[in-house]
């Protein structure tokens, strides 16, 4: 049995999801299940935060291991990601 990790959402998230369109809305809905079972895929270079990709789009969040949880910060295309990473990082 899976011992799936809690969501948790980042203020801003909501604004970067509601931007995308339906299809890519379902698409990262199912890989936050997907990271929720089986989190941390690839860290980034000297930071806490972690990326996963679906697509052209990325999806930014943090492990906090002490009590199972996943924090999700930023969804968006690879372009807006990096602007996104240099101004808040």
């Amino acid at each position: 049995m899976i011992d799936l990790y809690d969501a948790e959402f980042d203020q801003e998230w909501t604004a970067y999801f509601q931007s995308l369109d339906k299809g890519i809305k379902e698409k990262i809905a199912k890989k936050i299940g997907k990271i929720l079972a089986y989190p941390a895929k690839k860290h980034l270079k000297k930071s806490l935060f972690f990326v996963d990709e679906v697509g052209q789009y990325r999806i930014l969040y943090r492990i906090f291991e002490e009590n199972k949880r996943v924090r999700f910060y930023f969804v968006g295309t690879h372009k807006e990601y990096e602007k996104w990473y240099k101004q808040d990082i």
